[in-house]
């Protein structure tokens, strides 16, 4: 079942993913709510909504498409888990393409491999910019470019947003983020702690919402 708080319209929504096959806490979960409930973006009076999608394909038109379109918020920042990385990536694209062996978490797998027929192949990330990645690497966060979303729930979300008509000319961007590290592990670990990820997130939520402001000025 999706979630949202508040009754503004946002500035920013920030959606996460549920349980799927393989991770059965999903922590772009909990970093939704973080990232949205940050004191930090309440001082800069910047009003977020977080959203944890069903990981369903199903889901992307009964919960993500309808609330873009409730809430039309000024920029769209997507969270996903990618369990085998060590760094934060972000998406430069989404492709209109999905797997037909991965089943989503009702043990679905989709009919055809194209997302939206009559679509274009791929759509580029909007507001992707040198400064973004530093917004990440000013926490320690080894965060790089991608260019491959992957072929399941997280690249089809993203290209529903991409498409959707309620974000069109507003900053939209999609994170994978890797499970986070425990704080005080004894093994060697480079994956980020949660509260790193928390930090650096909320630091691009701002500045997506600040460049969301910007364009519908």
């Amino acid at each position: 079942m999706a979630r949202a708080g508040g009754q503004r319209r946002p500035d920013i929504l920030v959606t996460g993913f549920g349980p799927f096959p393989g991770v059965p806490r999903n922590p772009t979960a909990h970093l939704a709510h973080l990232v949205a409930t940050s004191p930090r973006l309440a001082r800069l009076g910047i009003a977020a909504r977080a959203l944890v999608l069903t990981t369903l394909y199903r889901a992307l038109e009964s919960e993500l498409e309808p609330a873009l379109g409730r809430t039309r918020p000024r920029a769209l920042l997507m969270l996903g888990v990618a369990a085998r990385s060590v760094r934060p990536r972000i998406e430069t694209r989404a492709v209109n393409r999905r797997s037909l062996l991965y089943p989503d978490a009702a043990g679905r797998v989709p009919r055809t491999p194209a997302l939206k027929a009559g679509a274009p192949f791929a759509l580029k990330g909007r507001d992707v910019s040198p400064a973004l990645l530093r917004q990440f690497r000013r926490f320690g966060l080894d965060a790089v470019w991608s260019r491959d979303a992957g072929r399941y729930l997280c690249n089809a979300g993203y290209f529903t947003a991409l498409a959707h008509p309620a974000m069109r000319g507003r900053p939209t961007l999609f994170v994978h983020v890797p499970m986070p590290r425990k704080a005080g592990g004894s093994r060697p670990d480079r994956r980020p702690t949660v509260e790193a990820l928390a930090r650096g997130l909320t630091a691009l939520a701002a500045a997506l919402a600040r460049r969301g402001r910007r364009t519908l000025a």
